[in-house]
């Protein structure tokens, strides 16, 4: 049925233009189009129509979102492919266009895509498309809060779901954006296309692929993850911002009292979101941002939280925002015995690791009590680089100066918890350098030039802040308690760990400036050799993390690209 003969939907001049023009994009010809649905139309969509894989052995049109019993009034319930419950790493591409080739940073993460496949595969998608008379989902939005940069962004996909969480996780309306149509990124979302890897040039019936030339990202098969509709424009703009002269980053930023802003580096999972959602504080953002001659501003407009064992009292923004209407839970169950739509929110099980340890939790920024207005802030004064540490070795706070600040942010040390991507069952020590490698989509060092530039410019500090483990390895120690790590986070905003502030110790192995004391924190745990019952078993264990440091500098060739040795 043609997009203006659909019923329920009247189909102004501008969504007439919306189509035409996926119609002259893609070829889409015999499709209808649900445009810019409300939040609340979105979740009765989701639930009536979103249909896939939902259980390994399940059938392909299983129900994928639920109501809880607050209905429209509460979150929205969702269940991805059992395959896909994090990023499908090693189904990501780019399409490797002559004109863009040299400039990537091509790796195992984000492979190079055949031009002559790609071309054919989207074909193909388009065909599926137009012989079933889709009816897909269209979602208008923006990727930046600075209309500066800001890039228009065209969701368009087979799940309601998909187009609400683009509503929740992106700007909608920002003012001052010129030439939009010729900046604007397409997201085509098609999970009820399968690929054949022998004919369609992928590893595995599913696909991410970015387009950097033609501005379109293609998203098929069963990787229906609601990440991917957000970290597939952070991989653009990790393009687009350093080619304009500016940063892009993996960090959560807030506002202090004072007016002092401060960025968050870190991978999933080592405290971004958690950290940046302070009561004290106002929040810019808990996970992309640019750092530009304005300053700091939000990619986004929500936050994507991760809700495993989430403590309720510890993060209390988080939980409340659990029960607040167009949110979105993913991949939590319900209790033992119970429909979900006979489920509160708040008696949920965050424990329940049933389907995965990675899952998650989108909700807008405005359900934060403390928003920075316009998700916009000044430039930062506080850099913190977070680490969460499974050798339990690292120092809890460690200050950085010159050229330990580049080492830290191009080594991008943590360990990558279960769950965030496929695959990762267990805990496992990694390397992603600028703390996000998977989405640096030029070379480290560019990110690295851009950096040390801004800090030096803003005379801004930085330490690095391991919210790991403590007095042993993971599985013997403890997990370092947040009460600790927020009084260490609020002691570097109030510049008490600056020269001259406080006394410091240099660690024997991997050379970082220990603060020997802390408001808030027992001395004895700022060197973290104190906390190892068994010295000689630390000292080994520290030993070891420093060779897998100095092997990784070797092995990224970071030396050739500029970058000084810390260790």
């Amino acid at each position: 049925m043609p997009p203006a003969e659909q019923p329920g939907i009247d189909m102004d001049t501008a969504q007439q233009d919306t189509a035409g023009q996926l119609e002259e994009l893609f070829g889409l010809k015999d499709v209808s189009y649900k445009i810019n649905l409300s939040k609340d139309e979105l979740f009765h969509e989701a639930i009536a129509n979103d249909r896939g894989r939902v259980t390994k052995d399940g059938p392909d049109d299983a129900q994928k979102a639920f109501p809880t019993k607050l209905g429209t009034d509460g979150p929205l319930v969702y269940y991805t492919d059992p395959t896909c419950t994090g990023r499908p790493v090693q189904d990501t591409f780019a399409v490797a266009w002559p004109e863009i080739e040299e400039t990537v940073w091509w790796k195992k993460d984000f492979k190079k895509f055949d031009p002559a496949k790609y071309e054919g595969l989207l074909k193909r998608v388009v065909a599926h498309l137009n012989e079933k008379k889709a009816s897909l989902y269209v979602k208008e939005v923006y990727c930046g809060a600075d209309p500066f940069y800001a890039v228009p962004y065209r969701f368009v996909g087979e799940y309601a779901t998909h187009a609400l969480f683009a509503h929740n996780m992106f700007p909608k309306d920002i003012a001052g954006v010129e030439g939009e149509d010729g900046k604007r990124w397409t997201l085509l979302n098609v999970p009820s296309f399968h690929c054949d890897p022998e004919r369609d040039g992928t590893f595995s019936g599913r696909a991410v692929i970015m387009d950097l030339k033609n501005r379109i990202g293609l998203v098929v098969g069963r990787a229906d993850y609601c990440g991917v509709v957000k970290k597939t424009m952070f991989t653009v703009m990790n393009y687009k911002l350093p080619e304009m002269g500016e940063l892009s980053m993996h960090c959560s930023a807030n506002i202090g009292n004072t007016g002092d802003g401060a960025i968050l580096f870190g991978l999933s999972g080592t405290g971004k979101t958690t950290l940046s959602a302070d009561p004290e504080r106002l929040l810019i953002g808990d996970d992309e941002h640019a750092w530009t001659k304005m300053g700091i501003s939000n990619f986004e407009d929500g936050c994507y939280a991760k809700l495993i064992d989430l403590n309720k009292e510890a993060e209390p923004v988080i939980a409340a925002a659990l029960s607040m209407p167009g949110t979105i839970i993913e991949n939590v169950p319900p209790l033992p015995g119970k429909k979900m739509e006979d489920m509160d929110p708040q008696d949920l099980d965050l424990t329940d690791n049933s389907v995965t340890e990675n899952t998650r939790f989108s909700y807008p920024l405005s359900c934060n009590p403390n928003v920075a207005e316009g998700a916009k802030g000044p430039h930062p004064e506080t850099i913190v680089l977070l680490t969460a540490d499974a050798f339990g070795v690292l120092p809890p706070v460690s200050v950085l100066e010159g050229k330990d600040v580049m080492y830290h942010f191009v080594s991008g040390f943590t360990a990558k918890l279960a769950g965030t991507e496929v695959g990762i069952t267990e805990p496992q020590a990694a390397f992603s350098a600028c703390f996000g490698a998977p989405f640096m989509s030029q070379k480290p060092s560019v990110y690295a030039e851009r950096l040390a530039e801004k800090m030096k410019t803003n005379d801004a500090r930085c330490i690095l802040l391991n919210t790991g483990w403590s007095g042993g390895v993971y599985g013997v120690g403890s997990r370092i308690s947040i009460k600790h790590t927020r009084a260490l986070l609020d002691a570097a905003f109030n510049g008490d760990l600056d020269e001259g502030k406080v006394e410091y110790e240099m660690h024997p192995v991997f050379n970082l400036k220990m603060p020997k004391s802390c408001p808030g924190v027992p001395s004895e745990i700022l060197n973290p050799r104190n906390t190892w019952a068994d010295k000689a078993a630390y000292d080994a264990q520290a030993d070891k993390l420093r060779d897998m440091f100095r092997k990784n500098f070797e092995d990224k060739g970071f030396g050739a690209l500029g970058i000084e040795p810390a260790m």
